[in-house]
């Protein structure tokens, strides 16, 4: 699972009186704007970032491209329309900007909505599609000369296949029928004075074969010469194991080898001399689920590669390198930033960013003496930033917080307690702002995914659960970073290893005591709620807890051998527990919700995506078959078409609004409806 649910959007002016509530309506949560992605021109003067947008004609959370003078601040949006365009990348020269939109293709035999790379000068101007691939555009890069683009993508279905589909209709054989991704070199045409460019050639393939499927991340020597990538025998997600790198001329020519085994072996980049490799690696550690992602070097030619992070505990994700050494983001806590390590043994060194403690995606100029990131900190929204690296001093470039001055929004600060077995645990407590602690509020316990996700005390908008409005209400909310959270080193992610839920639930209720401790809790008024691995642990709550007046289940699983059996992810479940269900029984049976059902009797909303592969929907019907049958209110909403997230705006909205009528009525009090009724307007 190791992975976190994000959605992005807009809002209109939020400053007028019918407005500027205590509280964000759903609707204004759902188009609050969220900024990604920056990327710093080669010179260091301008950035082009992300800006969502929700699209509610469409149903679609959107992103547009934006670009920012760093020496002004001056911005303004350079792409729009009714689609998507993001992934910026700066030609070598600045001149040009190159993106991915699934905008409809303008090229004859190009294929409609499918995502392809555009390139547009940098000053404005209209955007050319320069590539048509069947099945769309995985991920791109320049050349050094920026006369090509080295593309991955899926080839063209083969003829054998579309005849299968005509003889026999459409369907698939399990762990077969797979749709490699080769990776691919567009030449483009010389542009004119004006901008446009001639005609294309069709794209070359540079690695044929069906042995290997390339990932989205690849990198181009400094020479031009040679691309170094990461492939893995097909592209089903179980296979990740197999990841391993590889060179190819970069016009084409034989594929070596020259990581083999210990992966996965990801995220290749050259040195800048172009006679070593830099990658991201679980060096043979075969709980690569929960273990620390290193950093290791390899020769070109390959040879007995090394890691170079040793002393960092914690996932180490490679930016760039640059003769100052290589540079990676990292998390501390609910800290992170950009590290600085020296490859040949002169340790690492973090950069601090001021009044920027959560800072990521991180984009360096060139000469690698500035970059451009999204940044943020406690009780404030992320934004992007650009700073020069030998005495960091961000700028502000993007102003999307502002549009949260005109609510009361919650107060986000640090808690800590100690868990049932001694384990520290660190979470997130949002208070109102007129909080006062001879007072006793009801608690709400929002639990994030992953699990090796993380909370932070920063300003997000509101998705999936109405935190805001909550706190308007009069509830506090802890987000719990229980065990297995990211940035508190591998021993702690570690902690649920054959102990999944278990030793979670204890995380999550030891902070409901400290806090009721605290005397400001209503003990006899607190819920619980949680999306992915945070739908496990509210299962879990469901199931084998007393109490909590209420749980919202999110994509959550009940029962681990019905689980296993259905992802597409199983080795994460093999790692976990260390086990199938087939050689030990007992820990599926000692970490499933369903074990403990009969001490169930906590009122229980479930919601499951219909199409949801990563916690497939048996786990969300099982849980409710169980509920019902022992005489437990519950609700399940199935939301028809989705998989694992539920990610447009529209179905966001009844997922919000689902869980705020759920608490209303059984913490408040509020009578209960049986279904979601429309409201007029979009202020809702």
């Amino acid at each position: 699972m190791r992975m976190m649910l994000i959605a992005g959007a807009a809002l209109v002016a939020l400053a007028t009186p019918a407005t500027a509530a205590r509280a964000p309506t759903t609707d204004q949560s759902l188009e609050m704007v969220s900024v990604n992605a920056p990327k710093l021109s080669p010179d260091g003067r301008r950035v082009i970032y992300e800006q969502s947008r929700t699209n509610w004609d469409t149903n679609a959370f959107d992103t547009d491209l934006w670009i920012a003078d760093v020496a002004t601040g001056e911005r303004h949006r350079l792409s729009g329309g009714a689609r998507s365009s993001r992934d910026a990348a700066w030609s070598p020269d600045g001149r040009f900007i190159a993106f991915v939109s699934n905008r409809p293709g303008v090229l004859a035999d190009s294929p409609l909505d499918k995502a392809q790379v555009y390139v547009m000068p940098a000053g404005g101007g209209e955007a050319q599609q320069v590539t048509r691939f069947e099945k769309g555009v995985h991920a791109f890069q320049w050349t050094p000369d920026g006369a090509h683009l080295i593309v991955s993508a899926e080839a063209p279905e083969p003829e054998a296949m579309k005849d299968r589909k005509d003889s026999f209709g459409d369907y698939h054989v399990v762990h077969a029928d797979y749709a490699q991704v080769h990776l691919w070199r567009v030449d483009l045409p010389q542009a004119d004075a004006a901008g446009r460019m001639a005609p294309l050639t069709p794209a070359r393939l540079l690695t044929p074969g069906e042995d290997l499927s390339v990932g989205d991340n690849f990198d181009i020597s400094p020479d031009g010469r040679t691309v170094a990538f990461s492939a893995q025998r097909d592209p089903d997600l179980i296979s990740n194991f197999s990841a391993d790198l590889y060179t190819v001329a970069a016009d084409g020519g034989p594929v070596r080898a020259i990581v083999k085994g210990g992966g996965p072996n990801t995220n290749p980049h050259w040195s800048p001399d172009g006679t070593e490799i830099a990658y991201e690696t679980a060096f043979g550690d075969k709980a690569f689920f929960y273990a620390n992602r290193k950093i290791a070097m390899v020769g070109v030619g390959g040879g007995t590669p090394h890691v170079i992070d040793a002393d960092f505990d914690e996932d180490a994700g490679l930016v760039k390198w640059t003769p100052a050494g290589v540079y990676f983001e990292g998390r501390e806590g609910v800290r992170s930033g950009l590290f600085l390590l020296d490859p040949h043994g002169g340790g690492v060194r973090k950069l601090a960013m001021p009044g920027e403690e959560e800072s990521r995606r991180f984009s360096l100029s060139r000469a690698g003496d500035a970059a451009a990131f999204v940044g943020g900190g406690a009780n404030q929204v992320a934004e992007v930033y650009a700073t020069p690296l030998a005495a960091p001093q961000p700028v502000r470039l993007s102003h999307v917080g502002e549009e949260v001055s005109g609510f009361d929004t919650a107060t986000r600060e640090l808690v800590r307690w100690k868990s049932g077995d001694g384990a520290e645990i660190e979470g997130v407590l949002f208070k109102p702002r007129d909080f006062d602690p001879r007072k006793k509020y009801p608690l709400l316990v929002v639990i994030h995914g992953g699990p090796t996700g993380i909370d932070t005390p920063s300003i997000t908008a509101d998705r999936y659960y109405p935190v805001e409005r909550f706190v308007a209400k009069g509830a506090l909310v802890l987000k719990p970073n229980y065990r297995g959270s990211a940035g508190y080193g591998a021993k702690f992610r570690a902690l649920n290893v054959r102990n999944l839920g278990v030793g979670d639930y204890a995380d999550v209720i030891s902070g409901v005591d400290a806090l009721i401790a605290k005397g400001f809790v209503d003990k006899d008024r607190v819920g619980a709620m949680g999306w992915s691995e945070g739908g496990y642990i509210s299962a879990f709550i469901t199931a084998s807890s007393d109490r909590f007046k209420a749980v919202s289940v999110g994509a959550g699983i009940s029962d681990w051998t019905t689980y296993y059996v259905n992802t597409d992810i199983t080795p994460f479940t093999r790692q976990y527990l260390q086990s199938t269900p087939w050689d030990d029984p007992e820990v599926y049976r000692k970490t499933s919700p369903i074990t403990y059902i009969a001490k169930a009797q906590t009122p229980t909303l479930i919601q499951h995506g219909g199409l949801d592969r990563r916690v497939p929907i048996p786990n969300g019907y099982e849980l409710r078959q169980a509920l019902e049958d022992k005489g437990v209110p519950v609700k399940m909403v199935v939301y028809e078409g989705f998989g694992h997230p539920i990610d447009k705006p529209k179905q966001q909205r009844a997922v919000m609004e689902e869980n705020e009528a759920w608490f209303d009525h059984y913490i408040w009090g509020d009578p209960l409806p049986e279904a979601l009724t429309p409201r007029a307007g979009k202020s809702r």
